[in-house]
């Protein structure tokens, strides 16, 4: 099935009335969190759910729910922001720093590129740079809680400062290329790298 891309977003306020933290052609979300999916939410059970780091580094490495806690916790507090136009401001995600994982995994010289991919078998394509250097998280904790199913739990990836088709839910892992592979929504008209203040929405933004 194809999907068409979506030019959903609201028109854009004046300038002097925008939150300076909302980028172009976003609202504020408020206490809302739109639930947007392209699959089914799967009965994906902590118990179940692994991660696994592979493709172009040394050390291929799986790590079950149990290992991956085990890895020193990390958050991030801020704000995200979806290419549907809404932002959320003030978040908290719990779970483990990416760059953890990728320290085990040992990405080789020539990596540039990573697919992530899901336990449904979603991807989406990133550089390496913008999941490295404290930017990307396995997150399981939003707010004070567990992540929700419907938004991705029981773990999901959460790389903020893109567009958050690119922070995949229900993760299984990144494969390490040295080249761009374009994912689910990237091969379907986005943007190959999603940066919302550059309004990298679309193919030819």
């Amino acid at each position: 099935m194809t999907f068409e891309p979506t030019r959903g977003f609201t028109g854009r306020a004046r300038a002097a009335d925008r939150d300076p933290r909302l980028p172009p052609g976003q609202y504020d979300a408020a206490d809302g969190w739109p639930v947007l999916s392209a699959e089914v939410t799967p009965q994906l059970t902590a118990a179940e759910w692994t991660f696994r780091v592979d493709g172009l580094v040394t050390t291929p490495h799986t790590w079950t729910w149990d290992e991956a806690h085990a890895l020193p916790a990390s958050e991030y507090r801020g704000d995200i922001h979806c290419v549907t136009s809404w932002s959320k401001f003030g978040v908290r995600f719990g779970g483990v720093s990416l760059d953890a994982f990728l320290e085990a995994a040992d990405p080789r010289p020539e990596a540039t590129h990573v697919v992530a991919y899901s336990h449904t078998g979603y991807t989406t394509s990133l550089p390496l740079s913008d999941v490295t250097g404290g930017k990307a998280w396995i997150a399981w904790e939003y707010g004070d809680g567990p992540l929700p199913p419907e938004h991705g739990g029981p773990a999901r990836l959460i790389v903020p400062h893109l567009y958050f088709w690119k922070s995949a839910k229900w993760v299984a892992g990144l494969r390490l290329l040295d080249h761009d592979e374009p994912g689910f929504w990237e091969q379907n008209g986005y943007h190959h790298r999603g940066n919302p203040w550059r309004e990298e929405r679309y193919a030819g933004d």
